[in-house]
């Protein structure tokens, strides 16, 4: 028996080994499949465009597809939530931003993970800018003039691309600071709002630049104010809506890449420098620029601590305009 047991121990430690290296093995052997970027938007917006072009560079930096997927709902929470629950393999990463990992918590009454928790930060992507535009039949040419109008009429309606998202906090701030009673009309994803606004259905929208700027640029719809703390290099002449005399105003809605909780510093590292390189390539960033987005990488340290730091940030300003979805 004693002699059974110094025979299977040496077996033991060997097969462990084995299960060890091969562990290592398929470890560095990562990626060896195509890696799903779940983005929880419609397709046709500013983060599938900024999802795709970045991605594409990444998959040939690591030399396997990254297969974007849309899946919207719920402000982003439905695609974020998929990629809380699935495996921390480095297979599956989302298209975070301000709104599914700071603000969403606040309002909505119920969610399916913790933003502080549940997530992997990989890295920042950039910000981008929000625009107050408004449709042709709207008769103002400015801010002023803007919510003057907007006081004639109380409930006017204005779009975004979601409830819970940043161009809602933006159009809630703007009604508590400016006194305007104006009814939020969230569409799912902003193509079917400009839609609506381009057919003269919805008067006025607050709405990422990158999806609204062709319309803009073309003398359909006319911006009158940017929502962040500086003007967009896109539309230079448009002021900022604090510069506008809405004194302190300011949202710049920032997006990111995580993973699930626990994933493999290594291969958190290794997606992390892949997204910074593209974000950093000449052709990447020119056409994220001159679609008015402002790409910027991070570490994921670097993204965690700024999601973290907005989510405390955000309760705050979501309590006091009483922001709640159901």
């Amino acid at each position: 028996m004693r002699r059974f047991t110094h025979l299977v121990r040496p077996l033991a430690i060997a097969a462990a080994s084995a299960f060890v290296a091969v562990g290592a093995q398929a470890q560095e052997a990562w990626p060896s499949k195509p890696i799903r970027f779940v983005v929880p938007y419609l397709a046709g917006g500013t983060t599938d465009l900024v999802a795709r072009t970045t991605g594409d560079y990444v998959s040939k930096k690591l030399g396997q597809p990254v297969v974007v997927e849309n899946r919207p709902g719920a402000g982003g929470n439905i695609g974020m939530e998929a990629v809380a629950k699935a495996a921390p393999d480095g297979y599956t990463i989302g298209f975070g931003a301000i709104s599914t990992n700071a603000l969403n918590p606040h309002i909505y009454k119920k969610m399916a993970f913790d933003p502080r928790k549940d997530f992997t930060g990989v890295s920042l992507l950039g910000y981008s800018t929000i625009v107050l535009e408004v449709a042709p039949s709207v008769p103002a040419r400015n801010v002023a003039e803007f919510i003057a109008y907007a006081k004639t009429k109380p409930g006017l309606t204005y779009g975004t691309a979601g409830a819970g998202t940043s161009m809602h906090l933006a159009g809630a701030m703007f009604g508590q600071m400016t006194g305007t009673e104006l009814t939020h009309v969230p569409y799912k994803g902003s193509a079917p709002g400009i839609n609506d606004l381009l057919g003269g259905h919805l008067p006025v929208m607050f709405d990422n630049l990158p999806a609204s700027l062709p319309h803009i640029q073309a003398g359909k719809l006319r911006a009158l104010a940017v929502a962040g703390k500086a003007r967009s290099p896109s539309l230079p002449d448009v002021p900022t809506l604090a510069e506008a005399g809405l004194k302190g105003y300011g949202v710049d809605p920032w997006f990111g890449v995580f993973g699930p909780a626990g994933m493999n510093p290594k291969v958190t590292e290794r997606l992390s420098e892949a997204f910074r390189e593209a974000l950093a390539d000449p052709a990447v960033k020119d056409k994220l620029v001159k679609s008015g987005f402002t790409p910027e990488g991070s570490t994921g340290a670097a993204l965690d601590q700024l999601a973290h730091s907005e989510y405390e940030r955000l309760g705050k300003v979501a309590r006091a305009a009483a922001m709640a979805v159901d």
